[in-house]
């Protein structure tokens, strides 16, 4: 303020005039007191006139990132864009319920008469004749396969699974029988042929359907000269073995009529 601004000079006066030393000429300064003065301010002056802009100041520091806007008005609908590719097909669907059944149709032409008796036994025939070269062509199939030959006999390993007395049909049909192994030549052979098919067991030609504990041949010659019974064989376990069966290593054992399996026929060879 001005009042201690004019104040502050008079102070300090006072205090030189208090502390001066003795001068080089050995004179004092006089040694006056201070009057004390009290200074009031002067009343406020006139403000003074708009000064100058001053030029810009320096940049300031960036300050911080406000608070997310307000989202504004939703656009107008853009124009469709062009067509993408065709993606792949889906998966079929589920088949869906059955409709309703359509009106029903018009009569159609009456059917011109005619004697259907002939015709339907015409193709019961064929319907026999069909069947019975289907089964010649699987034998013929079974035939080419592979054969096993004796001195006398062919034998033909049949891989169709049937009951015992099927079995031997099977080969009567085609001029044979199951086959009956009366010597150690054809039941080695027989053997081989079970053995290198890679099959366990088939049924053979012999059986006591006639007499219970009497086994014969299929073609009811005796069997005197020649048997190949696993040890303990034939048991007749359950009094139900009354067929025979041969098993790789070419041993007999008795056996049921009615179980499945695969069997070899037998055939002259001068009848072949």
């Amino acid at each position: 303020m001005r009042g201690e601004k004019l104040l502050l000079p008079v102070i300090l006066i006072c205090v030189l005039g208090l502390t001066l030393p003795q001068t080089s000429y050995g004179q004092h300064l006089s040694e006056e007191p201070c009057s004390v003065q009290i200074l009031v301010p002067g009343l406020k002056g006139e403000p003074g006139e708009k000064g100058e802009k001053g030029a810009p100041g320096r940049p300031g520091r960036v300050g911080p990132p406000g608070e997310i806007g307000q989202p504004g008005l939703k656009g107008q609908k853009g124009l469709m864009g062009r067509y993408g590719k065709m993606g792949p097909s889906g998966m079929k669907g589920v088949k869906g319920d059955m409709g309703d059944p359509g009106p029903r149709g018009p009569n159609g032409e009456p059917g011109v008469p005619c004697e259907c008796t002939p015709l339907r036994k015409m193709i019961g025939e064929m319907d026999i004749l069909v069947a019975q070269m289907s089964s010649e062509l699987k034998f013929i199939k079974n035939a080419v396969a592979g054969i096993k030959e004796t001195d006398s006999k062919v034998y033909l390993l049949v891989k169709e699974e049937k009951r015992y007395s099927d079995a031997e049909g099977y080969c009567q049909t085609r001029g044979g029988h199951l086959a009956m192994p009366k010597n150690e030549g054809s039941n080695t052979a027989i053997a081989g042929y079970i053995s290198e098919a890679g099959l366990s067991r088939v049924y053979i030609g012999i059986h006591d359907l006639d007499h219970e504990g009497v086994f014969t041949y299929v073609d009811r010659s005796p069997m005197t000269t020649f048997s190949k019974w696993r040890k303990g064989e034939p048991n007749n376990a359950y009094d139900d073995e009354d067929c025979a069966e041969m098993v790789a290593s070419g041993e007999w054992t008795d056996v049921a009529c009615h179980p499945t399996m695969y069997f070899v026929c037998e055939f002259d060879k001068d009848s072949v």
